[in-house]
Order: C-alpha cells, then sequence, then structure tokens
C-alpha cells in the first residue's frame, strides 16, 4: 500500500529506485508514478542521489556474457510476455545503477554507426528509455568531441495532435532543468555546442509530454517519456 505520508512516500520511491521492492509493491510503485504528477520528480531525485553514490565506485568491465544476455532480451521482447525475472532484470533499480556499463554495451551494438569515428575522442552519448524498462532504448544522444549535440530516434511514438514532445536537461537539481526545444517523434534532433552548453559526466536528459508550443513553465509539466544520463563514450 502506498504511504499517506509524504516523507514515508518519498522512502518507498527510493528503495523503488533502488529495486529493492517485492513485485506486488513495485507494481503499486509504477502505477503510482504512471498517474502522479509528483512521483516521477522524486524517483528522478533518488535516481541523482543513488547515481552520485555510485559514481564513486571503481569501474567494472562488463563481462563476456553480458551483451548476449541483452540481446536476447531484445529479441524475445516482442514475442513473449515478460516473465517475473525478466521483470527483475528489466527492474529501474537494476537498470540505474549499471546505466554507463549498459548503455556503452548498447550503443556498441544497436547505433554503431553513432559512435565517435575516432574512439579516442572525448565524447559522450546516452540511451534514453522509457521510465521503469531497461535494455529497451527509444533513443540514443551523441555529443561529439566538438560538443554538438545529436538526437536519433529508435522508435516512432504517436502522440495526441494537441501534445508535444520536449527535450530537457538538467545538470544540478538545484538549478533547476532546461529545455532543449521541441521534438518530432521519429525525427532527428540537433543542437550546437553553443545551444547545449557544457555537458558532464551523468547529467540527465529527458523527453516529455507537454501541450501544444511545450510547457508552460520553466520546468517539465507532464509525462516522462524517455529518460537517460551522460556517459563518456572515449576510449584511452
Amino acid at each position: 500500500m502506498i504511504p499517506e505520508q509524504p516523507e514515508e512516500r518519498r522512502a518507498l520511491i527510493g528503495e523503488y529506485v533502488l529495486g529493492l521492492l517485492d513485485e506486488a509493491q513495485t507494481a503499486e510503485v509504477d502505477e503510482l508514478i504512471e498517474h502522479d504528477r509528483d512521483a516521477p520528480r522524486i524517483a528522478l531525485e533518488w535516481q541523482a542521489h543513488w547515481l552520485a553514490l555510485s559514481d564513486e565506485l571503481p569501474a567494472v568491465p562488463p563481462s563476456a556474457a553480458l551483451w548476449p544476455r541483452i540481446r536476447q532480451s531484445i529479441a524475445v521482447r516482442d514475442s513473449q510476455p515478460e516473465t517475473i525475472t525478466q521483470r527483475i532484470w528489466n527492474s529501474l533499480g537494476l537498470w540505474r545503477l549499471t546505466s554507463a556499463a549498459l548503455a556503452f554495451v548498447l550503443l556498441l551494438s544497436v547505433v554503431p554507426a553513432l559512435l565517435p569515428e575516432d574512439p579516442a575522442s572525448p565524447a559522450y552519448t546516452v540511451v534514453l528509455q522509457q521510465p521503469g524498462q531497461a535494455a529497451d532504448p527509444g533513443w540514443v544522444i551523441r555529443v561529439n568531441q566538438d560538443g554538438d549535440l545529436h538526437l536519433d530516434p529508435l522508435v516512432s511514438d504517436s502522440i495526441p495532435a494537441n501534445r508535444s514532445v520536449q527535450f530537457w536537461t538538467l545538470v544540478d537539481p538545484a538549478d533547476g532543468p532546461r529545455s532543449l526545444g521541441l521534438v518530432q517523434p521519429g525525427q532527428p534532433y540537433s543542437l550546437s555546442a553553443e545551444q547545449i552548453g557544457r555537458v558532464e559526466p551523468g547529467q540527465l536528459f529527458e523527453l516529455t509530454l507537454e501541450p501544444a508550443g511545450g510547457s508552460p513553465l520553466s520546468r517539465p509539466t507532464g509525462e516522462v517519456l524517455y529518460i537517460g544520463r551522460a556517459v563518456v563514450a572515449s576510449a584511452e
């Protein structure tokens, strides 16, 4: 049962982001995030908190068995119903805590053409996925060594005629999110280095469903469609 007290609810969402809830509790929080205006924001705040802690851990190269598991998951996604085991693997907490390694592996295999031609050049990549879904990328962002950003779709979503998809980024929660403009579903989108500004490891990017013409406020007001964080894609 979802707690009524704000602090208890916030703590529950924090456990959800870490993947500590059982199946029934996870389903309840899934429902809460889908229909409650504040729950997605709280989940993102917890995500930023846990990722900041995880960034202090030493990097661990992905095992040789990781990509076959991801490839198999993608291959059977549309043909088989999701099992309890797959749901655990697809948990938001597991994805968040391993996002850098998984995003890089997905990029290598799903969209190799988007990788920098020079593997030694500094660059960032972001795999945007639906909240609560793992190994199910919807968009990929590449920031090249010149700082230019390219957003490329892996899906083609349909949205109502009276709604818009807005692109956001967040570096410091204290500064709040910054709009990067409106995006056409299924269409590439680019920004110059001057428009995007400095990109940092762990920087948050998301696409939200907003009223026609974009959010009336200086922050997202609608449903989070896709979300992800920047990881360094350069090789030494």
